[in-house]
């Protein structure tokens, strides 16, 4: 018998459920609109552009998706 892991065995990742690659997408799109309207509402009166906030929710969306 070999140590190889079997086709299709799940890892497990940091979120705290088992989910499919689309859940981990949909979780990452709720995070982006959630972090756009948060960042409009209290850090672009600031003077700070939305894009930053764009750029961070892709991060965030690019770990959860490959390493939820």
């Amino acid at each position: 018998m070999s140590n190889q892991p079997e086709t299709g065995a799940r890892r497990p990742g940091f979120l705290p459920i088992e989910t499919n690659w689309f859940d981990r997408l949909f979780i990452a799109v709720v995070i982006w609109v959630a972090l756009s309207l948060l960042w409009l509402r209290l850090i672009e009166p600031l003077g700070l552009s939305i894009w930053i906030a764009t750029a961070i929710s892709a991060v965030v969306g690019a770990v959860i998706i490959w390493r939820g």
